[in-house]
């Protein structure tokens, strides 16, 4: 979280950040209270593990169109991710130093889904003729964090986000959201002792009021158990509608990530330990119950 506005790449990703950080309430709630506890001592210290964003995959959209910001500005495409019950594909893309967060793209696999919603999201996205990422000058970074929350589509019908809800809630989260930043993580491990743990983060957020996605349980483990997962359940916001109709729908949220130290480098001093010494990519099966952070199951909770 700690963009200090040096470089176009802090400018992006302040521009992706703050309009998040306003829906998000969240965010504050956690941080002043991270304060308060002195596990740091202002917002800046926080490590931001990665940032999210969900797509369509229908042409001039998706992931093959999004990445081409981050990889204008140095990212690295990384590992591929399928998800089959949710119909998704993904990759991770690797920033140009270490500083910075890594990104994580999903994309709704739309060949899947019933030939009904094939016809619902046509009926947004069959006017874009072209990448729209290719009509922005990439080296403009406000054109490129005004782009992130600008309608590239009609705004959708009430009923229409019903109905995609239904066989997708990732469908109907992308076709009223489009591309706004679905969530920010918050680097456990970097905590001082003894936040720096899931099980103990998860019960001060809990404290706090915090509800937390329990799919799979609170707190998701990869197989080889050194990346493991835990994430709050999305606000719940106002959305207005085509026609002026609305209904309070899931936005954003927060994630929590705890990377273990590679057993190649266990035998380091903790004072030596750095980025590249903790477990590193994403699990597929973490990110499928991620997903369900925005999930009617887990926001009816709230």
């Amino acid at each position: 979280m700690n963009f200090q506005q040096n470089t176009s790449l802090d400018k992006v990703l302040t521009a992706l950040f703050l309009p998040y950080k306003k829906s998000v309430t969240d965010v504050e709630k956690i941080s002043k209270a991270m304060i308060d506890a002195d596990m740091i001592s202002n917002e800046d210290e926080i490590v931001n593990d990665h940032i999210a964003f969900r797509t369509l995959g229908v042409p001039n959209l998706g992931i093959s169109s999004f990445e081409k910001i981050f990889l204008h500005y140095g990212y690295t495409k990384m590992d591929s991710y399928y998800f089959p019950g949710k119909k998704l594909d993904a990759y991770w893309y690797a920033p140009p130093s270490l500083e910075y967060p890594r990104i994580f793209i999903s994309e709704l696999r739309v060949q899947d889904l019933s030939s009904k919603m094939q016809r619902i999201i046509s009926e947004y996205t069959n006017a874009i003729n072209t990448d729209p990422i290719d009509t922005i000058d990439l080296d403009d970074t406000k054109a490129v964090g005004d782009f992130f929350y600008q309608p590239l589509w009609k705004l959708p019908t009430l009923a229409h986000f019903q109905q995609l809800s239904e066989e997708s809630e990732y469908a109907a989260w992308v076709i009223y959201n489009r591309y706004y930043l679905n969530h920010y993580t918050i680097s456990v491990h970097n905590l001082p002792s003894p936040y720096n743990s899931l099980e103990v983060f998860n019960e001060f957020l809990e404290g706090l009021g915090i509800v937390l996605n329990n799919s799979g349980g609170k707190i998701k483990t990869s197989k080889d158990g050194l990346l493991r997962q835990s994430s709050s359940v999305a606000e719940m916001v106002d959305a207005t509608f085509a026609h002026n109709e609305t209904m309070k729908i899931s936005g954003s949220y927060v994630e929590f990530a705890e990377r273990s130290i590679l057993p190649e480098f266990e035998f380091l001093d903790k004072n030596e330990i750095q980025r590249e010494h903790r477990r590193e990519g994403f699990e597929a099966a973490n990110a499928d119950k991620i997903f369900e952070s925005t999930y009617l199951e887990q926001t009816s909770k709230k």
